[in-house]
């Protein structure tokens, strides 16, 4: 299947009478700094506190009634896995969700919490999507993937939409890269519109495994290592079919972020907007701040997610602003 401009609007139809179109919120901060217009697009403003809510959600609206009686299953770093569990609830879904042991307790407890079946096991998300394919052929669940399948991929290719009738005369886009469907989506609204905007994706120093895998000419695992941007650990799978290819053609820079810059964009953004963002939330912001990307026209950051417990947020932001 060839996504197109059309799926996404599909999309749009489909999430837009339950999920809120989510605010563009100009940084005077990050304006002045960079010499040009920047913006934030507030995603950790849905409901479960991240993006993964639109493919989410679009995906479980799209199953027959006799899929939705099968229940659905997935494998997550956490954002994914709650953004499943609320979709299905909303719906009267039964509900799998598969995390390895690296996630953070704070999302393990909130996620025990959403009324899934919790499956904690493995030392990877490549290790959790394992239990999550053998428990979907146990219970005959259909599976809902974090970001490697169409309607997943069009769901977050909604917030490009909303991008552009919010700010048309956008020049670039920075948002953080792992397994794609973020910057899949959001690369096809924007470039099928007018190519010549940019998108750039962010990655973790360690344990980039799309970075990774497009320099390999192919889907490779990595390991992964403990970094305040978990949201951005885990692979892309060996048989990546859609985001790889999506991030190859729509992403036009990939870069890699240390810790040091990622605790600066979480820094930043709350000591100047009051913002409590994980660090895959703040990929962009740290981006900027330490002059890795240096836009040249209207620039949006998205905000991908909140998912983070105060403890951890205070230990990477402490270094850098006055609390």
């Amino acid at each position: 299947m060839k996504l197109t401009v059309k799926d996404v609007w599909m999309a749009r139809k489909r999430i837009h009478r339950v999920l809120p179109r989510t605010p563009l919120l100009h940084s005077a901060s990050l304006s002045s700094f960079t010499g040009v217009p920047v913006y934030l697009k507030l995603e950790h403003l849905q409901p479960t506190g991240s993006f993964k809510l639109r493919g989410a959600t679009n995906m479980i609206s799209s199953l027959t009634e006799t899929e939705k009686k099968k229940g659905v299953a997935t494998f997550s770093t956490g954002n994914h896995g709650f953004a499943v569990a609320h979709a299905a609830a909303n719906l009267g879904i039964r509900a799998v969700v598969c995390v390895s042991e690296r996630v953070p307790e704070a999302k393990i407890e909130a996620l025990k919490k959403s009324g899934a079946d919790l499956h904690i096991e493995g030392e990877s998300q490549d290790a959790a999507a394992e239990v999550c394919f053998r428990l979907q052929k146990e219970k005959g669940c259909v599976l809902i993937p974090p970001f490697d399948h169409p309607h997943i991929i069009a769901g977050q290719g909604t917030i490009g939409l909303e991008i552009l009738e919010d700010l048309p005369e956008v020049k670039h886009v920075l948002g953080g890269l792992s397994g794609g469907g973020l910057l899949s989506g959001i690369g096809l609204a924007l470039k099928e519109t007018d190519p010549a905007i940019r998108v750039t994706g962010l990655c973790v120093e360690k344990g980039a495994a799309m970075d990774e895998s497009i320099q390999a000419g192919k889907p490779v695992n990595v390991p992964e290592h403990p970094t305040y941007a978990d949201s951005l650990l885990g692979g892309i799978g060996l048989h990546n079919r859609y985001t790889m290819p999506m991030v190859t053609r729509y992403v036009d820079k990939r870069l890699r972020l240390s810790d040091t810059t990622i605790a600066k964009g979480m820094a930043f953004l709350y000591d100047k907007h009051r913002l409590v963002v994980e660090g895959a939330a703040a990929v962009g912001a740290g981006a900027l701040l330490d002059g890795l990307v240096r836009p040249e026209g209207p620039t949006v950051l998205v905000i991908t997610g909140n998912s983070i417990d105060p403890r951890s947020h205070l230990e990477a932001v402490q270094p850098y602003v006055s609390l």
